[in-house]
């Protein structure tokens, strides 16, 4: 995907979570956080944006640099609040050169960064969004290729300590390109490389289904795993983000 296929798709996915929040009942549980409503949701979802968007303007070298935004208690504010901030938010991201050093918690330490880790975020939680409104829609296909390649990237081995996996897992999507390898090496940390190789198992489905086990939003049995299960199951028990 390239930076303008990121920009399309955090404006689609952002205007149709703000129509699945509004459709939701207010008291939805979010099944995902099932400490959060809908509001809650979209709260989280204007910070997350507020708080990118002002790194990327401000240029900031670190996180302590953004101000936090107050949260409204009435929920048309809160409503316009996001509209508003999406509009702003791909505004910014349009505008950037993407190689603009600023501050990020990964190792990729520019403005692209952001911008990818903005569609990604958007479209996982129009899912939760859409779940709340009664409604199965499919995170697009080649977008959660691209995020499952991202969570791999970035997530998984962002960590202060590496889980050793007693085996190799091969990941691979089975409608759109997408193929990945974890494994740990010899100084006992995972790495990942995209590859067709075979593992000591595999995880293989729907790019949206597998992105989804990744992020807590699917479980193994909703993918076909061949090989050896457990080597599956401690993979995506430390995989998973709380």
């Amino acid at each position: 995907m390239d930076l303008s296929d990121y920009l399309t798709a955090l404006e689609r996915d952002g205007r149709a979570f703000l129509a699945s929040c509004s459709a939701a009942p207010a008291d939805a549980v979010i099944d995902a956080c099932p400490e959060w409503h809908t509001a809650d949701l979209l709260w989280h979802l204007t910070e997350v944006h507020a708080f990118w968007r002002s790194v990327v303007e401000q240029r900031a070298t670190h996180w302590d640099q953004v101000i936090e935004p107050v949260r409204p208690d009435d929920g048309a504010v809160l409503t316009e609040m996001f509209r508003r901030g999406l509009g702003a938010l791909l505004t910014t991201l349009a505008t950037v050169d993407p190689t603009t050093e600023i501050w990020t918690w990964s190792a990729q330490q520019d403005a692209a960064f952001v911008i990818r880790r903005m569609a990604q975020e958007t479209a996982m939680h129009r899912w939760d969004a859409d779940r709340a409104a009664g409604q199965a829609v499919a995170i697009e296909a080649t977008l959660a290729s691209d995020g499952i390649d991202e969570f791999l990237t970035h997530f998984v081995h962002n960590r202060d300590e590496d889980a050793r996996l007693d085996g190799s897992v091969h990941l691979h999507c089975t409608d759109v390109p997408g193929e990945w390898t974890t494994r740990t090496n010899e100084d006992g940390h995972l790495v990942t490389v995209a590859e067709h190789v075979k593992g000591d198992c595999a995880l293989r489905g729907p790019a949206d289904v597998l992105l989804r086990a990744l992020w807590r939003r699917a479980t193994i049995a909703d993918l076909d795993v061949v090989g050896d299960a457990a080597v599956a199951a401690q993979f995506l028990a430390y995989a998973r983000l709380e």
